[in-house]
């Protein structure tokens, strides 16, 4: 009697969609806890104005860290990809149109990753070895995917912007308080919520400066989950 039940199409979706977060459990959200080092990355870019400038500012203070990229949008910046990886920084994977994966079927899942994986690698020199989802959305489909690429799930501990504009000093100010060893933070280098490449370019200087007044080192997401 309860066959019928499990495969309605509702069901079927709640399982495959919010039921697949159970297993996010054993994807990355920080580092380990020892140390003071914590890791910066960007979502969402590259974004052809604000990359380059954040990558400068970064260049200056003398900090790496990870971006996750689009592919779609990589594509059509392949010099800021270059300039990111020539850098020293980390390039991870943000799917290839940065779609919500909750209405992605597997098929459409697949491609979304392996899609952008694929652009990256050749845009870059090195396959990415680290895939965020974007919103923190998944389904079912895919961590086989991201096994048959060979890449991990990382998420963060810390955001201090999400769907919500954060004026800059807020920003600046939650990341210092609530940092801690291991923390991954997620910043956006370009736009999802609306301006938030221009909130980030101010919040980095105070961040920075905040940060090391803390005492903690910047390192990329790989170096930061290293054994």
């Amino acid at each position: 009697m309860w066959l019928p039940v499990l495969l309605t199409p509702p069901v079927a979706w709640v399982a495959y969609a919010w039921g697949a977060h159970l297993f996010t459990l054993g994807c990355a959200w920080r580092g380990p806890r020892s140390g003071r080092r914590l890791a910066l990355t960007f979502d969402d870019g590259p974004d052809p104005d604000f990359t380059p400038r954040v990558l400068d500012l970064l260049g200056r203070e003398g900090v790496r860290g990870t971006f996750f990229l689009v592919g779609e949008r990589a594509a059509r910046a392949p010099g800021v990809v270059r300039a990111i990886a020539a850098a020293g920084h980390e390039i991870g994977n943000h799917t290839w149109s940065h779609t919500n994966l909750w209405t992605c079927g597997p098929r459409r899942t697949e491609s979304e990753i392996r899609r952008s994986h694929q652009t990256l690698a050749d845009l870059s020199g090195r396959a990415p070895a680290l895939f965020r989802p974007p919103w923190g959305a998944v389904n079912a489909a895919m961590f086989p995917a991201l096994r048959r690429v060979g890449a991990r799930c990382v998420f963060w501990s810390i955001q201090p912007e999400g769907l919500r504009p954060i004026d800059a000093r807020t920003q600046a100010a939650r990341v210092v308080r609530r940092a801690h060893p291991g923390a991954i933070v997620d910043l956006h280098d370009a736009e999802g919520t609306s301006r938030a490449p221009e909130r980030l370019l101010a919040a980095l200087p105070p961040m920075l400066a905040g940060l090391r007044e803390r005492g903690f080192r910047f390192s990329t997401v790989s170096e930061l989950l290293a054994p």
